[in-house]
């Protein structure tokens, strides 16, 4: 585990060394302009992500978790140029894809794919199965239709459909069927890295476990490397290697899975970890309640974005940004600057 300094001097996470560091993501910014007046000239900006740096290794499972709105899909959307980033680099491979022409691009579409969240409304119902999926296919020259056919019957058998079914429109399937037909667009084209954004949110429990399953098993068949966003606490610890918690469109923790869920060191991850539900109903634990709301993305809180709900805020909280560093010299990065009282709080609330 290595350690990259950003440009405000603070630390942030690698997740290995340059050979096995498939992406890294610096500095990224996303803003949204924000127009008034008789003009519309812009008047603020909407600050999704605001300068949040991290790195996957190659076969890595990145979690990227916080509450709606806190810029996690933003930021999925911006590594992939989705959405033009504001500012940043996202280094693919060792070249910095935030300076690609359009065409330089979509050469490299292939190689970044993404899962979305709605396993419907992301399928054209208009156009069969066997369109949909080719379309990527067309577009990075596989021009011949038998050959696009043999490559999209694989991809569906391989996510456990019928071949048979590439005929078929998208409401003559069931949600996890139709995300399943998602699945198999993004591996058609054989990525190296794919970007899940919220895969099972829309899904019955039961399904829900399927397809993390199968996500799972491509992973280790096509080395994939993906980057899971989600809200749902247990599902993004069942299948990812590290987490990242986002807040206000920055990075309030980092570090691996088993780490962060057993020994929260930021209030905000002690405070959503409180709220997941446990399977075993024996079990009693108190919620750690955050007041107020979420403050407005336009105008953020000064110092740590969290100060105004926190349960251990100081006066320092309001005046200083805590950086993102490792506190434990294990590759755990937390930015508060009070990270040693939250074991408190978590004991606190399991009594």
């Amino acid at each position: 585990m290595s350690v990259t300094e950003n440009t405000i001097g603070a630390a942030y996470p690698q997740a290995g060394n340059d050979v096995n560091t498939l992406i890294s993501v610096q500095n990224l910014k996303k803003y949204y302009p924000v127009l008034g007046g008789v003009f519309r000239s812009k008047v603020a900006d909407v600050k999704a992500v605001d300068d949040i740096s991290f790195s996957i290794n190659k076969g890595e499972t990145f979690g990227l978790v916080g509450e709606s709105g806190c810029g996690k899909s933003t930021a999925g959307r911006a590594i992939l140029r989705l959405h033009e980033p504001t500012a940043g680099k996202i280094i693919f491979n060792g070249a910095d894809i935030t300076k690609y022409s359009p065409s330089q691009m979509k050469s490299m579409r292939s190689k970044l794919q993404i899962i979305f969240q709605d396993p419907y409304s992301s399928l054209n119902p208009s156009m069969p199965i066997s369109d949909i999926i080719g379309e990527g296919l067309i577009a990075q020259g596989v021009r011949s239709r038998k050959e696009r056919e043999s490559i999209i019957a694989f991809y569906l058998k391989r996510v456990g459909l019928q071949p048979e079914y590439m005929r078929r429109f998208p409401h003559e399937f069931s949600g996890g069927q139709r995300q399943r037909i998602g699945i198999a667009r993004a591996l058609a084209l054989k990525p190296a890295f794919v970007v899940a954004d919220e895969p099972v949110s829309a899904l019955d429990v039961s399904i829900q476990s399927q397809v993390l399953n199968l996500l799972k098993e491509l992973q280790q068949e096509f080395n994939l490397t993906y980057l899971f966003i989600a809200h749902n606490l247990p599902v993004v610890e069942y299948i990812s290697d590290r987490v990242g918690v986002m807040y206000l469109g920055k990075l309030a923790e980092v570090g691996e899975s088993k780490t962060l869920y057993n020994m929260p060191l930021h209030p905000y991850t002690a405070a959503l970890l409180s709220a997941a539900p446990i399977p075993d109903p024996t079990v009693r634990r108190k919620r750690i309640l955050l007041t107020g709301d979420v403050p407005s993305p336009i105008n953020p809180p000064s110092g740590c974005r969290f100060h105004t709900r926190c349960p251990i805020a100081q006066p320092i909280c309001k005046e200083q940004e805590p950086a993102l560093v490792d506190k434990t010299g294990t590759g755990h990065y937390v930015a508060c600057h009070f990270s040693d009282r939250v074991g408190e709080l978590v004991a606190s609330s399991q009594n």
